[in-house]
């Protein structure tokens, strides 16, 4: 059993680790590296086209980068990533990728064991994630060497797979694969420990009774952190963060072992990671009729409507709503298996903040041409107002909006296939700075436009708005780490408040977020989030003497 059951706790002494990550994706496998002993140094026989940034790596080159100031080197730094330390990794990683050039990294690993901070990779399933949920036949917004994490070589795992100089983008097959296979390779399948879930993480504070198996010792503690306020021991003494070794994490949950039954499980913990994406809950618009059960959230249920042949081209059509890559993917999806579409979406055609606007064309050509149908093929250009759809309060009827579509292509669920070849498709019509105001259990979806409400009959509803993260195991779903604790975490709108350059809570010293959660989307940059962490905890704990060496982790 790899972890400690919690019905032999009282038999059994807790164990206690420096840290523990909960999710096991790139985040948490990358993380997992970093830990373990592995440090980027400068390599001596690289150049680094940044001359700025590659004189600061010279001055310290002796020094592992984990072991340098990253704000020092970070400073000046330009990137697609709001975090100074993704930009600063990434660009170590990948120098001037997004100029389009594929330089090597100019740092490389190497393994100290006596820099081992031994740790637990809490994870839902195997290594890697959501990926092994995606269908494995689209192409990923990255490139396949944007996917890679530190120390193997994507290519190399994938058997030098490259479609070609302007779409060497990978299927999620193939990156769930690697990032399997990537955890073997660096021999880090002793810190994972699969399918588990996580039902609460709370700070113990003095006064509470506490053994740590690790140390051999006992420490008082006294009760559970309250989410962000303050929590005293008898004596008055503030709960203290574990830079200074005050506070512990309890971490309690379950495994689904063979059988299918589930065995909890609790542990300590003196740090632990948030890594567990941004996936987890579909964002809903709130309206009327949402519950209904035409209306879906993930373009999978698009994919099985089709398969299940409850669609095809003389169906009413399918209402899409939002304007980002899913619902990009939903329409692409729709008009390759000539099914009508009504594209609806809140901002204006020309708003900067649109995703395809951020997308090269010759990387991204069909969703470039989902752009050019959402300007092209507006409601209003595309069909001809009846009087009565004139008044503020006007409402026209419509089972179809345009004619049979002309052409049939080839498409995945949830990105394109390798061919990339995309038609016009007269059967769509798009609707922008729209919103929907309700779902009709007669099938009708009512939206709103400028001044005026328009009905539609429609089949089925996607409602592609982005998605949430689930933190149902901190107090208050994690609400008080936001950057407005007055708001729900949403990784675009309200990411967690971290440290720029330690990745730490600014409201929970000891609890630290990366990837999505602090609004690194992308693989690239979400390297950053581990770099970061792992820097800042071998920083604290080589301050504190607490460094361990490598030899395994005595509780799993």
């Amino acid at each position: 059993m790899p972890l400690l059951e919690e019905k032999t706790l009282r038999q059994e002494r807790p164990p206690t680790l420096p840290v523990v990550i909960i999710g096991n994706g790139p985040s948490g496998i990358c993380l997992s590296y970093l830990l373990s002993g592995y440090k980027p140094y400068l390599d001596t026989g690289a150049v680094h086209p940044n001359p700025i940034l590659y004189r600061k790596l010279q001055e310290t080159k002796h020094l592992p980068v984990t072991e340098q100031d990253l704000e020092y080197l970070s400073e000046g730094l330009e990137g697609r990533s709001g975090n100074p330390v993704a930009v600063l990794f990434d660009t170590l990683l990948h120098p001037n990728a997004d100029f389009g050039y594929e330089f090597p990294p100019v740092v490389q690993w190497r393994r100290d064991k006596q820099q081992h901070i031994p740790h637990l990779v809490l994870g839902r399933a195997t290594p890697g994630g959501a990926w092994h949920a995606m269908e494995g036949s689209m192409l990923t917004i990255s490139l396949g060497i944007w996917m890679e994490l530190p120390g193997v070589n994507y290519r190399d795992l994938t058997n030098g797979k490259r479609r070609g100089v302007t779409n060497d983008r990978a299927t999620p097959e193939e990156i769930s694969s690697y990032y399997r296979n990537y955890v073997k390779l660096m021999g880090l399948q002793k810190n994972f420990v699969d399918n588990t879930y996580v039902t609460s993480v709370q700070k113990l504070c003095r006064g509470h009774k506490t053994e740590d198996l690790e140390n051999g010792h006992t420490e008082q503690m006294d009760g559970v952190g309250n989410g962000g306020n303050e929590v005293f021991d008898g004596s008055g003494v503030e709960c203290g963060d574990n830079g200074g070794g005050g506070a512990l994490w309890e971490v309690r949950g379950y495994q689904r072992v063979q059988n299918d039954s589930h065995v909890p499980f609790c542990l300590f913990a003196e740090n632990v990671v948030l890594a567990t994406g941004a996936s987890d809950s579909p964002a809903r618009l709130g309206v009327e009729g949402e519950e209904l059960p035409f209306v879906f959230h993930s373009v999978s249920d698009l994919g099985l409507a089709l398969s299940q042949r409850k669609l095809d081209p003389d169906s009413d059509p399918v209402l899409i709503v939002g304007a980002g890559l899913s619902a990009a993917d939903a329409v692409l999806c729709a008009c390759g298996s000539n099914i009508p579409v009504l594209h609806v979406f809140r901002k204006n055609i020309d708003n900067p903040d649109l995703i395809f606007k951020q997308l090269p064309k010759t990387l991204y050509p069909e969703y470039h041409k989902v752009y050019h149908m959402m300007c092209s093929q507006s409601h209003a250009t595309s069909m001809s107002a009846s009087p009565a759809a004139n008044g503020p309060q006007a409402v026209s009827i419509a089972s179809s909006v345009c004619a049979k579509m002309c052409s049939k292509t080839q498409h995945a669920e949830t990105n394109i296939t390798a061919n990339g070849s995309v038609s016009q498709f007269p059967d769509y019509s798009s609707f922008p700075e729209h919103c929907v105001v309700s779902f009709q259990h007669d099938m009708k979806c009512v939206l709103q436009g400028n001044n005026s409400l328009k009905a539609f009959k429609i089949s089925m509803a996607l409602v592609l708005i982005g998605t949430n993260p689930n933190l149902f195991f901190l107090k208050g779903q994690g609400q008080y780490l936001g950057l407005d604790p007055a708001k729900p975490i949403s990784c675009k709108q309200n990411p967690i408040d971290i440290q720029p350059y330690t990745f730490e809570c600014t409201k929970e010293p000891g609890l630290f977020a990366m990837g999505p959660l602090v609004g690194d989307n992308f693989v690239r940059f979400l390297k950053g989030g581990a770099l970061g962490i792992a820097s800042c905890l071998l920083k604290r704990l080589k301050k504190r003497g607490k460094l361990i060496n490598a030899g395994g982790n005595n509780f799993i």
